[in-house]
């Protein structure tokens, strides 16, 4: 995978090498901040280069399989579950707080 970059400037990426870089999020699997991070560059950059791919059509997301939405409607509910028992935690530290004064 080839880069240009100018010195001094911000840098120049060649359309090739952001084709490659989309296509390398899309075909690991891995996160676009695990990828760029790989590759050297912005999380930002790529986040933005693969958002562009997505409305220009250059690739189409498979839809989850059935296992990958079970897991996912695992995790949702786990967030959910999370963030309640944050916020119990939270006024729960309040209450301690305010009754140790």
């Amino acid at each position: 995978m080839r880069r240009e970059v100018e010195v001094g400037a911000r840098g120049k990426f060649t359309p090739e090498y952001k084709a490659e870089a989309v296509e390398l999020v899309i075909s690991s699997g891995r996160s676009i901040a695990h990828t760029a991070n790989g590759l050297g560059i912005g999380s930002e950059t790529l986040r933005n280069w693969v958002k562009m791919a997505k409305k220009r059509g250059e690739f189409e997301e498979k839809p989850l399989d059935v296992s990958e939405r079970a897991r996912l409607k695992e995790l949702e509910e786990e967030v959910r579950r999370l963030k309640l028992e944050r916020e119990i935690l939270k006024k729960a530290a309040a209450w301690f707080a305010k009754e140790s004064m």
